[in-house]
């Protein structure tokens, strides 16, 4: 119990360093075109870090889990030159060719403001690199059942990234802001290594980096397309108004923490468990597991969603109704948090049902039954937001993620 608790709190931790970042720079420089373009540009680099953990850590994990030390040391060197040899490649050709597919994803913005998203985003790509790099370290660190130290790194840089961030900002505007995101991975990335082991060369050729390939490349591509979705509201949002993306960030970014740390908590400590009752052939054992989080988790999401409807009004004011950030974005905000109120529940609980099917080395349906949904989803989304606006965009968001569960769970029973 003691476990759950204090990786709950360091998540927790780590989430509000996250969100005084973007407190600060909302706070300094109000929602506006400064604020979208840095929101923008970090569209891409936080699809990797989704896609990478959502991938590596619940490929990897499992077949990692239990290995002999000298074997693992080869295995855990191998993913690490590999993925980070495939990341930075992607990242190189996307800031060569930043100018002409970025300006692609902003239509609404002025000639100024998609200049400006190039630049950012050029230098949030870098970061791309050191997060996929970071998500074998988790998956290292995790399949060892050491969940601890991968915690407290982020924490830690994260709250001494908070100086430079307040002493720069005003002087050097959304700039500092994006280099600052980015050496913060750089020295995460710096830190998780001693959790590699002895450098070793690389084994690229064992079976079990052969059987993860096999694994992650539906997931890769497949969880690349469906987990595009912010892409698709950068897209619409950037046509909606100075601000409006900012704060439609700002909402997604709590929300995500929130069922960020959830997963941590809970789904993280789990899978390790879940692929030892799957190995052993205890499917009752596994069952009784993975509902018994489920049903725990759903529990608390849907409390602390009942506080955002009664009260988030209130809080929000007291956390951002400050400085720059007027109080009709307050309100704003508090309304897009009411409608992806289903992306929470849905996200935390769907944490829960992923990690189930991956623990038992079933990576392509979950990735079959995203990428089929999203499909469907796209038009619906983008005629949500025709017809009712940036709200009627937030309630289709909830509507995606709370649709997935439910099939997810329907599957899972069907085992």
């Amino acid at each position: 119990m003691r476990q759950p608790v204090l990786l709950g709190l360091l998540a927790a931790g780590n989430i509000g360093i996250a969100f005084l970042y973007q407190w600060y720079v909302l706070i300094q420089l109000g929602p506006g075109l400064e604020t979208d373009a840095l929101f923008a540009g970090l569209t891409l680099p936080q699809l990797a870090l989704a896609v990478v953990s959502g991938s590596l850590m619940h490929v990897l994990v499992p077949l990692l889990a239990g290995e002999p030390a000298d074997r693992f040391r080869h295995d855990a060197w191998g993913f690490f030159v590999l993925v980070g040899a495939l990341f930075a490649a992607i990242s190189l050709l996307l800031y060569l060719f930043a100018p002409y597919w970025v300006p692609v994803t902003v239509p609404g913005f002025s000639e100024a403001g998609k200049a400006l998203t190039v630049h950012l985003t050029r230098i949030q790509l870098i970061s791309m690199i050191f997060t996929a790099l970071s998500g074998v370290q988790v998956a290292v660190y995790h399949a060892q059942q050491k969940f601890l130290w991968v915690e407290l790194v982020p924490l830690l840089i994260g709250t001494l990234g908070l100086v430079p961030l307040v002493v720069l900002l005003p002087e050097y505007g959304v700039e500092a802001a994006a280099w600052i995101t980015t050496l913060r991975f750089v020295f995460q990335t710096l830190l998780q290594m001693p959790g590699m082991g002895r450098w070793t060369m690389p084994d690229l050729k064992s079976s079990t980096v052969q059987d993860a390939w096999k694994r992650i490349k539906p997931l890769l591509w497949g969880t690349a397309y469906y987990k595009a979705d912010p892409l698709v509201d950068r897209f619409l949002l950037s046509m909606s108004g100075n601000g409006n993306l900012s704060l439609f960030y700002l909402a997604q970014q709590i929300y995500g923490a929130g069922a960020g740390v959830v997963s941590k908590a809970v789904a993280a400590p789990l899978v390790p468990r879940l692929s030892l009752f799957h190995k052993a052939g205890d499917h009752p054992a596994f069952r009784r597991a993975y509902r018994r989080k489920l049903w725990h988790v759903g529990l608390l999401t849907g409390g602390l969603l009942l506080i955002v409807v009664a009260f988030g009004d209130s809080l929000l004011h007291l956390l951002v109704g400050h400085g720059a950030v007027t109080e009709a974005n307050v309100r704003t905000l508090w309304l897009i948090m009411l409608g992806l109120g289903g992306m929470f529940v849905g996200g935390a609980m769907g944490s829960i049902t992923t990690s189930s099917f991956y623990a038992r080395g079933d990576t392509r349906l979950p990735t079959r039954l995203g990428m089929i949904t999203y499909t469907i989803y796209i038009p619906i989304k983008i005629i949500a937001y025709s017809l009712g606006g940036v709200l009627a965009l937030a309630i289709s968001v909830s509507a995606f993620y709370l649709i997935n569960l439910l099939l997810q769970y329907f599957y899972l029973e069907e085992y």
